[in-house]
């Protein structure tokens, strides 16, 4: 009989996976290909992100593999701006090509904008202006216009970002600066052509390693890539498989931990966006079901979350200004006293990260999300 597998222990299984159950010794980079990268179009989400899963994590671990180029920041997954390692960059873009063309070409508005517009050429033209050197959007958009007057300026720096392997440069990116961004293509800045293999085999075994067990539905939702049913079955010779309490089968990695349901969980302070949070279709391992608008919270927001054994029990915001920092962390139910004081003494170690120059600090806490 196929084991099902309720929500506390896909829970605990994420929190294994995603290192949130105890901070690792790993490198910065390795915690980064292991997760598959790490959502980062707000330039400071992945130190927070690191920050929770690793010990000591100084700011400069992740500024430097940036400013190395061991690290780029570029469009992926979801066709979201995430932050991987140049080896992932090299081997991941190809796999999401079509995926950043059908998103491109079918869901968002500027492809419906360049109908007839001749593609290759536009793109010709975009890559030679970037690899010429680095360019911010402001900076294409008239030389685009000029040859296009009569398209969107917009939509033509868009299909470059979507349909060109982009990397935003540094500063961007980098702890403590700030610019515009601006891109070249990948094979110029990291000196390396793309890889060859197309196939996403690899990578959703990679995605079930750290997010798993999962479903077909799980995979598409994190990739944005389409026809993975397919890809599942021809992988199901190497994966296990179980259900979940609604009885929709999930794969697994054959050696994917799986802890004890009720395996301690401390409190943990995710960025804005995190893949932990994001990548499921069904997020219940993860956000308690009496809380339902926080399945969708990642709209527009401008906080992050807190784990709070396991489960998303709290957000939390920044407001700094010169001298001071302060975080203030809403809670959306009633916690035990105990609980709550475990939330603070791991804010006030974020705040002490994030905000190391101020010279005041300050950790609020309050009812409601």
């Amino acid at each position: 009989m196929t084991r099902v597998l309720g929500a506390r222990v896909l829970n605990r299984a994420l929190l294994e996976r995603q290192l949130l159950l105890r901070r690792s010794k790993m490198s910065a980079a390795d915690v980064i290909e292991r997760l598959v990268g790490l959502q980062a179009q707000i330039p400071a989400d992945p130190y927070v992100a690191l920050w929770s899963r690793l010990e000591d994590f100084r700011t400069d671990d992740l500024a430097t593999l940036i400013t190395d180029r061991k690290a780029v920041r570029m469009g992926l997954m979801r066709a979201t701006i995430h932050l991987v390692t140049a080896r992932d960059a090299l081997a991941l873009r190809p796999v999401m090509q079509p995926a950043l063309e059908r998103t491109f070409r079918t869901s968002s508005p500027f492809g419906r904008q360049l109908v007839g517009v001749d593609m290759e050429r536009l793109l010709t033209i975009g890559r030679a202006l970037v690899e010429e050197r680095p360019r911010t959007s402001a900076e294409l958009r008239p030389i685009l216009q000029k040859r296009w007057p009569k398209r969107d300026r917009d939509s033509l720096v868009m299909a470059m970002s979507y349909l060109l392997p982009l990397v935003q440069v540094p500063p961007r990116g980098v702890w403590g600066a700030s610019a515009q961004p601006r891109r070249t293509t990948l094979e110029t800045w990291l000196g390396r052509p793309l890889g060859k293999k197309r196939t996403p085999d690899e990578m959703i075994l990679r995605y079930l390693a750290a997010f798993g067990p999962a479903t077909a539905g799980d995979a598409r939702t994190w990739s944005g890539l389409s026809g993975l049913g397919t890809v599942f079955e021809r992988l199901r010779p190497r994966l296990r498989t179980f259900r979940d309490e609604r009885g929709r089968e999930l794969f697994d990695a054959p050696d994917g931990p799986l802890p004890d349901p009720e395996t301690p969980a401390p409190p943990r302070f995710l960025p804005v966006y995190d893949n932990a949070v994001l990548s499921h279709d069904d997020r219940a391992r993860v956000v308690r079901a009496f809380e339902p608008r926080r399945l969708g919270y990642m709209e527009g927001v401008n906080f992050g979350s807190v784990l709070i054994d396991g489960f998303v029990g709290a957000t939390w915001t920044l407001k700094r200004n010169a001298k001071t920092a302060a975080l203030r962390i809403a809670f959306i139910g009633k916690l035990p006293t105990h609980e709550r004081v475990a939330v603070e003494e791991e804010g006030t170690q974020l705040l002490e990260f994030i905000a190391a120059d101020a010279t005041s600090r300050e950790v609020t806490l309050a009812s409601g999300g």
